[in-house]
């Protein structure tokens, strides 16, 4: 690659600052004033992008950073004894790493979906200087306590729902996940395959596009390729409450 690309690169990668970028009001830095926000943004690393298949982190890896997503999407992958279950999906402005601070290690491998950036939060920095700004560390568990909720609720998932509804509460989440960052709730394109929904709810991947095939029949969700429109966002939300019929 020519020195002036490279060098435009690494340019482009330290132009980018809390305090102009355009997730900082879902992030760590969300209830920071702008001076503090300096404090934060120096202990940033911003890494080259990630390719599509990319390991941001591997399982069993020493932990030392979290990672707060700018663009794109990844995986969680945890291997078991051979066996690979997908554990979490992350979207922009979403933390990753976060269930690796009680251990010395990362529990799982976290893979790109697609050219993704992230900015690299070393812990030990985050944690001294979260000491200094109160706002900081409240945020901080703020965003440990969700990440507890999202796997309260996913056991619930996995537990106690249909097929039908675990794709369903998958939908919703997702919307509304979007709807945080500001993009249409009810049209989306989805960054995972298939068979990664079907590992990440328990279900075959035939089983996942019966499924599809049933919620376009009904007129709930159509779908084309990965693009997904919500056509009937109340419906959907029945389904994933296990008060449809689908």
């Amino acid at each position: 690659m020519p020195d002036t690309v490279l060098a435009s690169r690494h340019a482009r990668l330290h132009e980018a600052r809390c305090r102009t970028c355009s997730l900082s009001s879902l992030c760590l830095p969300l209830a920071l004033e702008l001076s503090d926000m300096d404090q934060f943004d120096a202990i940033i690393r911003r890494r080259a992008p990630l390719k599509k298949h990319d390991a941001l982190i591997h399982q069993g890896a020493p932990f030392t950073s979290v990672f707060a997503v700018r663009s794109g999407s990844l995986k969680q992958v945890i291997n078991e004894k051979g066996d690979e279950q997908v554990a979490n999906f992350y979207l922009p402005s979403e933390l990753v790493g976060l269930d690796a601070i009680d251990d010395t290690t990362y529990p799982g491998t976290v893979y790109a979906l697609e050219t993704t950036t992230v900015c690299e939060i070393p812990f030990d920095r985050l944690d001294a200087l979260s000491e200094k700004l109160p706002e900081l560390r409240v945020q901080l568990y703020r965003s440990m306590s969700k990440e507890l909720r999202d796997d309260r609720r996913m056991l619930r998932l996995l537990s106690s729902k249909a097929a039908d509804e675990r794709m369903a509460s998958f939908f919703t989440s997702l919307s509304n996940r979007f709807r945080r960052r500001g993009y249409s709730p009810y049209s989306f394109r989805l960054s995972m395959s298939r068979g990664d929904i079907g590992n990440y709810l328990g279900l075959a991947v035939e089983t996942v596009s019966r499924i599809l095939g049933r919620f376009q029949q009904r007129g709930v969700v159509a779908t084309a390729g990965r693009e997904v429109n919500i056509l009937d966002m109340a419906a959907l939300e029945r389904l994933a409450e296990g008060g449809g019929d689908a």
